[in-house]
């Protein structure tokens, strides 16, 4: 989905790849990550956010929920992480990481609301009254008042599969009264998912129904006297959707495959984020007429369909990628062509690492010719040298 343009924008990094496999400096099944590139596409999205006073909580599940680079995002001063789950919640507040927005698309479990209140949450996203009732019971116990943003959906809005949540809008008045009457809590913000997206109709981001629906919910809020309100709408957020926020709605974006250069506008067009992430692997085998390539890195919704394979960047031939099936596991990936045992392969695809068993790792150095590896982590954010 990526590779050419990968490779066209970036070659430093496949460069790099290549040759650090082929010494053994990487192992098979590892994403690349160019830091220095990360952060130019970091900086060019916070530059666009500070201009239309947008607040940027940063998404790194995609990047293996990894502590090393919410650090220098934190450094560049984004307001904080959004974790997408309680489990990269622990993860974060393990490494001392600011979380700007916890519980959006899966709730805190009962047993960690205290941990995490204690710890110090900028937001909670809540879907239920069940759980607002438990945040502020254990927010009470800690003598604390925490900020909460209110989910919000319609009925012809989109929910991902998995992710089917919300309050409706029809019944919103009477959510917020029942919340209102709940004293260690605080209505800071409303929000839904996906708000903006990617539309291969009209080749570029567009605003979904459930914007229209948070636009609501934030007027209703402010006509019952909620004030200051964080207008969280995210999804695909990078340079383009910032400016398409300012126009069309919204004071809060989640910045993830924008920070890679990634979304699916950056596979159709030229952008200011430019891609920084690969998947290396290396052929295991070879068996009746195909290659096959180490896995581990598979994700279902990747759109992975061909690869570079050799030893050498300007000599590497290109080939076919066979994906296995959803439902198998990704022991290997197929490549159609006959290539030699110990050859890099190098792909570039829409990858979510938490979900994968993957390493990552971070090269630091390629803009000014000096790369080198800064650490390798697991795709859960646990370092491992």
């Amino acid at each position: 989905m990526f590779l050419e343009k990968t490779i066209r924008e970036n070659s430093a990094l496949a460069d790099y790849a290549v040759y650090a496999h082929q010494n053994g400096l990487i192992r098979p099944d590892s994403y690349i990550v160019d830091v220095d590139t990360f952060l130019c596409n970091a900086e060019a999205i916070k530059k666009e956010a500070d201009s239309h006073s947008i607040r940027l909580y940063y998404m790194l599940k995609q990047l293996g929920r990894n502590p090393y680079l919410a650090r220098l995002l934190d450094d560049l001063g984004y307001d904080g992480a959004v974790v997408v789950d309680f489990k990269e919640a622990a993860v974060m507040m393990e490494n001392g990481i600011r979380i700007g927005n916890a519980g959006h698309l899966v709730q805190i479990p009962e047993s960690m609301l205290s941990s995490l209140i204690s710890y110090g949450v900028d937001n909670m996203t809540v879907y239920s009254l069940e759980k607002a009732r438990s945040i502020n019971e254990a927010a009470g116990r800690l003598c604390r008042v925490q900020n909460i943003f209110i989910r919000v959906y319609d009925d012809c809005d989109m929910l991902y599969s998995g992710q089917s949540a919300g309050f409706h809008i029809s019944r919103l008045e009477d959510t917020v009264r029942q919340l209102e009457a709940l004293e260690n809590i605080r209505i800071s913000g409303v929000t839904s998912f996906p708000c903006y997206l990617y539309n291969s109709e009209c080749g570029d981001i567009a605003p979904t129904a459930n914007l229209n629906t948070v636009l609501k919910a934030e007027r209703m809020l402010c006509a019952a006297g909620h004030d200051n309100l964080i207008t969280n709408t995210p999804s695909a957020t990078c340079c383009r959707t910032l400016r398409l926020m300012a126009e069309r709605g919204g004071n809060c974006g989640e910045p993830g495959h924008g920070l890679t250069g990634t979304t699916p506008l950056h596979a159709q067009k030229d952008l200011e984020e430019r891609p920084c992430v690969l998947y290396l692997s290396e052929v295991s085998h070879r068996f009746q007429g195909l290659s096959y390539a180490y896995g581990g890195g598979h994700y279902r919704r990747s759109h992975v369909s061909s690869a570079l394979v050799g030893r050498k960047l300007d000599s590497m031939k290109k080939a076919g990628v066979i994906p296995p099936s959803d439902e198998s596991i990704d022991y290997h990936f197929g490549l159609d062509c006959q290539a030699d045992v110990g050859d890099s392969v190098i792909m570039a695809y829409r990858f979510q690492i938490f979900v994968t068993r993957s390493d990552v790792v971070l090269v630091e150095g390629l803009s000014d010719g000096q790369p080198r590896i800064a650490a390798v982590y697991d795709s859960l954010g646990r370092k491992k040298q």
